[in-house]
């Protein structure tokens, strides 16, 4: 297939412009928005940029977004680089695990994957999810000695006693060693992606459009959701 001059000059435009801001948006640039969407041969070509480049380009509602790949280490994040921006200096794999695990506890307390949307409540207090992390953790260490060798394999008793050996502070230091502090460093990193909103002066946490774009069209699929709700040890009523 033949590509005209015009359309390989948008699709580089495109291209270089989720590059600069990750997503694009009809408002923000409306010319190569209607490139994007009212000409196929444009919108392959921008998707062949990115499959390229370890990306995909998905256009969820009226955004259109540039999504790094899990191998991706230009534009997404190694492990390494995420421990060292989530974690303490002297961080071990358990306090790695327990980040990614408050992550997917702070998902799954907005959506449950259920109806047109899986978003089920607007925000969440600072508290709750500390409460919720808690919970879900001493619910995986149960369901673990219940199942004994056949468990799933995941650290709940390594990770619970990761986050019960972090003081709690209500002086409001954020220390990285305190419970405050672990979740306030993870929410400002979150909220760093364009995720979520982090009010601090009312210790409220509330997703974005971009975050809720995500987990309905890409992550709770039946498949992944059922995954996530398997990893945190959710008991089906």
């Amino acid at each position: 297939m033949g590509y005209e001059f015009e359309q390989i000059k948008a699709s580089q435009e495109i291209f270089s412009y989720l590059l600069e801001h990750h997503e694009l948006r009809e408002h923000d640039a409306p010319q190569l928005y209607k490139a994007y969407t009212e000409d196929e041969a444009v919108q392959n070509l921008v998707r062949s940029q990115g499959s390229i480049s370890e990306c995909e380009v998905e256009r969820y509602g009226d955004v259109i977004y540039l999504i790094p790949g899990l191998q991706n280490r230009f534009l997404g994040y190694s492990r390494t680089q995420l421990k060292k921006e989530l974690c303490r200096s002297t961080a071990t794999e358990r306090d790695y695990y327990l980040v990614q695990f408050t992550i997917l506890v702070l998902l799954l307390e907005f959506y449950d994957g259920q109806g047109s949307s899986s978003k089920v409540r607007d925000y969440i207090r600072v508290g709750e999810l500390q409460n919720s992390i808690t919970a879900h953790l001493q619910e995986g260490r149960a369901k673990d000695e219940e199942d004994g060798e056949n468990g799933r394999g995941m650290a709940f008793t390594q990770m619970l006693e990761a986050y019960e050996a972090l003081r709690s502070d209500d002086k409001g230091t954020r220390q990285r060693t305190t419970k405050e502090g672990f979740v306030h460093h993870i929410l400002r990193f979150l909220q760093a992606q364009g995720l979520i909103e982090y009010i601090e002066q009312d210790e409220m946490v509330k997703t974005t459009r971009k975050l809720d774009h995500f987990m309905d069209w890409n992550i709770l699929n039946k498949a992944n959701y059922q995954r996530v709700i398997d990893v945190i040890g959710v008991k089906n009523e």
